[in-house]
């Protein structure tokens, strides 16, 4: 998967302050990883957030986002959202979604 180097920058500068997060590159870009899940990654002109599946209504509801469908079928729980309408305070709320979800699976 590529990925842009100036939304990874972007992402890694809203995650630095979050304990429990770590960098890990997987499939050709670049992934965060909560207490060893997957949260989210950016791809060329939008990221991908891990909202899980009762919260991925809310989260297709919001501007920008669409599901994450990679292999023909969508995969459940996994939201692309558009790079514009995730800046700033946007990328804020997309994070702190993923983050209810992510924070609640055991650590691994």
């Amino acid at each position: 998967m590529p990925y842009d180097p100036h939304l990874a920058q972007r992402m890694r500068t809203a995650l630095q302050s979050r304990q429990g997060v770590v960098e890990k590159k997987m499939f050709g870009g670049y992934c965060w990883m909560l207490n060893g899940n997957m949260l989210c990654g950016v791809e060329v002109g939008r990221f991908m957030f891990r909202v899980g599946k009762e919260l991925e209504a809310d989260a297709l509801a919001r501007p920008g986002a669409r599901p994450m469908d990679i292999t023909g079928r969508p995969m459940r729980g996994f939201v692309w959202v558009s790079a514009e309408v995730a800046e700033g305070e946007g990328l804020e709320q997309w994070i702190a979604l993923a983050e209810r979800y992510v924070a609640a699976l055991p650590a691994k």
